[in-house]
């Protein structure tokens, strides 16, 4: 029986009953998919209830999530078995896979042309993926262990950060190669770009920055730190990044620090931060921007924030090491 935790002090405790039939859902859902990096599955949550209405096993090591253009499916990069996993959301079953190459991380997906961009963390390699012949159709070298992934939305460039590199990769998805690169904070993560197309922002684990890029001039032209009360600075280790659709205001997860920062974006300035649970990595935010879910690292559970309050109101046990979520809306 799956069981919801809601947090403590100020919350209370509730236990939900078993969940309903999963058969046949319809699309635009609004459920919460959760990748977990040590139980190798998914766990699906319904928004209205918090209730865990599937335990979705997949292959080993499930991190990033897309859906495809129409969410009929989901790809889930799955490290340990160098796959990415498809799954039908109406069914809410794995239904195939894509090879890739070593320990697959984060991916872009470009439906256009029918490509995957994914880098893959072992291999310091960028895979593109013919998504109808499920083959490698070119492996772009990177920095040592690339992670965040971001396609232009023209589908001409992809953006690439190198962890080990302190590096971020600008790839001519024409010609398959690296064209030019920036350096940025240490450890670079994950990417951001603001709704105007002009700034692509980068999370700076080992530094505890975000770092802001021009993306006409290829240049750092900013840089944001954090330090929530009562943390050390060695705490603030920031991952995932979510902009709202005007543009005005960012969240960022802070690994260590537990906390989620808030950020005013033409300013610069943070605004404050809500306090999560431990190790605060992924994020995913509802498309009525009124409701952001962290995956909690360390904590095995999914925080639930109120985006009107900016607090945290729930907390749902899901599997061991949550990476990242994903919802369909």
């Amino acid at each position: 029986m799956p069981i919801l935790r809601l947090l403590l002090a100020p919350f209370c405790i509730v236990v939900f009953a078993a969940a309903p039939s999963t058969a046949g859902w319809a699309k635009d859902t609004g459920l919460v998919f959760v990748s977990n990096e040590k139980t190798n599955n998914l766990i699906v949550i319904d928004p209205k209830t918090y209730k865990v209405v599937k335990d979705l096993k997949t292959s080993r090591r499930p991190r990033d999530m897309h859906f495809s253009a129409d969410h009929t499916k989901l790809y889930v990069a799955c490290g340990d078995d160098d796959v990415i996993d498809i799954i039908d959301v109406a069914k809410l079953e794995v239904v195939g896979k894509l090879s890739t190459g070593s320990s697959p991380e984060t991916f872009g997906i470009d439906e256009s042309r029918r490509r995957i961009y994914v880098s893959n963390e072992e291999g310091s390699s960028l895979s593109v993926i013919d998504m109808d012949q499920n083959i490698i159709v070119q492996e772009v070298p990177t920095g040592a262990e690339p992670e965040g992934v971001f396609v232009s939305e023209d589908g001409h460039f992809v953006y690439v950060t190198s962890e080990v590199g302190d590096l971020v990769h600008l790839i001519d998805a024409d010609a398959g190669n690296v064209v030019q690169d920036v350096v940025v904070g240490t450890r670079p993560r994950r990417f951001a770009a603001t709704p105007d197309g002009k700034e692509l922002w980068v999370s700076a684990e080992l530094s505890g920055e975000v770092y802001i890029i021009d993306r006409e001039k290829f240049t750092v032209e900013g840089k944001i730190e954090f330090l929530p009360p009562g943390m050390r600075k060695t705490d603030v280790t920031p991952v995932d990044l979510r902009i709202t659709r005007d543009g005005k205001t960012a969240y960022v997860t802070l690994g260590h620090a537990a906390h989620v920062a808030v950020v005013d974006v033409p300013s610069r300035k943070i605004q404050g931060y809500i306090l999560v649970g431990k190790r605060s990595w992924g994020l995913g935010m509802s498309r009525d921007e009124k409701t952001l879910y962290v995956a909690n690292g360390f904590g095995d559970d999914v925080t639930v924030i109120d985006l009107k309050t900016r607090k945290a109101t729930v907390s749902i046990p899901v599997g061991r090491i949550p990476w990242g979520v994903v919802i369909d809306d």
